[in-house]
């Protein structure tokens, strides 16, 4: 691994850290700007980030153990990078996402059961079959897991873009908009993982800067932002009555 390559990886991880801890304050501290009914959107939003805080610290210890600089030249120190951390905390949090917005949706109790318990199973089935791609140092093993893992992907995007249109059309006309939005972030930053996925098959020159620094960045809008945007629709429609 190159310095530069190194101090990169360093820093996002360490800014990731930085933006999750700060996230979760906020979020926290933001439900006191909110009816009762969204606080628990916002709650789990600050718990989302809260779990990603701890985990991003673990992922930046393991980097540090895992290589030493000496004179602007970066050796292995033979302690594995573990990057399991990246793969539990998107098991908790992925299924929290998606119920951060449909809670925030104030949908009917049926729907919300609903479509929260397959969207959340569905969400957890497409990180359990994607972590056996990621550990392999087989491209054709890769690529089969994820494949498996794209099946239940297509179907979150499905439900996102199908199955809630109608729910969000249902929404007050102050709010739709953000809740239209919120459904794009979550297809574009969701978006982003698969593509990262696949860059170490291409064989691309500095695939594993990309990997670590392309999953923060979507951890970071995925998560914080995300976070961030839940409550601002939380409190439109605390001050809305809706």
């Amino acid at each position: 691994m190159e310095l530069f390559d190194h101090q990169l990886i360093y820093n996002a991880f360490s800014f990731c850290v930085a933006v999750m801890g700060a996230a979760t304050v906020f979020l926290f501290l933001g439900r006191s700007q909110v009816a009762p009914q969204y606080k628990t959107a916002v709650t789990i939003s600050g718990i989302v980030t809260l779990i990603a805080f701890y985990h991003y610290w673990r992922i930046l210890g393991s980097f540090e153990a895992a290589y030493s600089v000496n004179n602007g030249v970066v050796t292995a120190t033979g302690i594995a990078f573990n990057d399991a951390y990246r793969y539990v905390d998107w098991l908790l949090t992925v299924p929290l996402l998606l119920l951060e917005l449909i809670l925030v949706m104030k949908l009917s109790k049926e729907e919300t059961v609903s479509k929260g318990f397959s969207l959340a199973i569905a969400a957890a089935l497409m990180i359990v079959l994607g972590y056996p791609g990621e550990i392999s140092a087989d491209n054709g093993v890769r690529w089969q897991w994820w494949i498996l893992s794209m099946i239940p992907f297509v179907y979150i995007v499905y439900q996102l873009v199908v199955g809630l249109s109608n729910s969000i059309d249902s929404q007050p006309e102050s709010v739709k908009g953000l809740i239209g939005n919120a459904r794009l972030i979550t297809l574009l930053t969701w978006s982003f993982y698969p593509i990262v996925f696949i860059f170490p098959m291409l064989n691309i020159a500095g695939a594993t800067t990309f990997v670590q620094v392309g999953y923060t960045i979507a951890d970071i809008l995925a998560k914080a932002g995300f976070g961030i945007f839940i409550w601002v629709i939380a409190v439109r429609k605390s001050e809305g009555k809706v």
